[in-house]
């Protein structure tokens, strides 16, 4: 499993529009061969911080997800409307069973 985790941080004035924008693109991103979870959150200790966190099932699927253009287009909307470079990381995850 791939498990991508990012962040954004809005300026005051495009918070809401980060987040519409946000909003979506993890519905879009739900239906895409692979996406077995995709998640937009606020940071309860920074307000205008949104956090991602998606889950997929292989990196072909995450690398399909890289290049819908509507991917390209989010990522790019996201830069316009930040208060400072958005992070990704992606990780290559084993599940532990307990």
């Amino acid at each position: 499993m791939i498990i991508v985790t990012g962040s954004v941080k809005a300026r005051p004035d495009t918070l809401d529009e980060l987040l519409r924008i946000s909003l979506e693109h993890v519905h879009r991103s739900r239906l895409e061969p692979g996406c077995l979870l995709h998640t937009v959150h606020h940071d309860v200790e920074s307000p205008h911080r949104l956090v991602f966190l998606e889950h997929w099932s292989d990196r072909d699927a995450l690398d399909a997800h890289f290049h819908v253009p509507e991917s390209a287009a989010f990522a790019k909307a996201l830069g316009v409307l930040a208060a400072e470079p958005p992070r990704i990381d992606v990780y290559d995850a084993v599940a532990l069973s307990f």
